[in-house]
């Protein structure tokens, strides 16, 4: 798959894929959309959690990863991160983009730049397990707190919003489990709905009107 970097308007890198013709984040700005979805709408839910089991689809750049690793070492939450990625991008890119939103420490560079997928590692609150994996072949029950659905959009990638994704990822969460996505398309919410999620829409980040949030309950 080629991609070649493209920086978006807060400043930030994202990846484009010409063959889809789609951006891994929003063009209006990967960290502030990043932030906003699975930061602010989705960890800051579990935040009086003692430990946190994340769930990604698309590990890609690892913006979404190290986030969360910034968030649990605030909070002084334990978390252990899963990471699912087919197509893996290469740790080069990933530390310039990293760099980009002013990530200076070389351990924390290295730490994410410098993945072994079916390895796990650790820093400070944060263990990563990056998986590589497509999403159709996961086989979890009840082991996640939240599910981070960065996929593609549907109108690039339509086979990554179906029935039975959502399915895989309905058994995944823990029983008050959460899932979180930037999409708040009509059908893709109908579609969480008929496996048992119970979705609520929320204000989206710029250039978004909403997003969604899906919860097991």
């Amino acid at each position: 798959m080629k991609r070649s970097l493209t920086k978006t308007a807060d400043g930030s890198y994202t990846l484009y894929v010409p063959e889809l013709d789609e951006h891994y984040h929003s063009i209006h700005g990967a960290l502030q959309e990043a932030n906003h979805v699975f930061i602010q709408n989705g960890l800051e839910i579990l935040s009086n959690k003692k430990s946190i089991r994340v769930l990604e689809m698309g590990l890609g750049t690892a913006l979404n990863a190290y986030l969360t690793y910034e968030w649990a070492k605030k909070h002084h939450i334990e978390v252990w991160y899963c990471g699912v990625e087919a197509y893996p991008v290469d740790g080069e890119v990933i530390k310039t983009c990293l760099t980009e939103i002013g990530v200076n420490k070389q351990d924390v560079l290295s730490f994410f730049s410098s993945l072994y997928y079916g390895e796990t590692k650790s820093l400070d609150h944060f263990t990563l397990a990056p998986i590589h994996a497509f999403w159709a072949d996961l086989s979890l029950e009840d082991s996640f707190d939240i599910i981070f659905y960065d996929a593609f959009g549907p109108r690039a990638q339509e086979e990554m919003w179906t029935i039975g994704n959502f399915e895989i990822a309905f058994k995944a969460l823990k029983s008050d489990g959460i899932l979180v996505t930037y999409c708040a398309k009509g059908q893709v919410k109908r579609d969480l709905k008929s496996v048992g999620f119970k979705v609520e829409s929320r204000p989206g980040p710029p250039g978004k009107r909403e997003m969604t949030v899906a919860f097991k309950s």
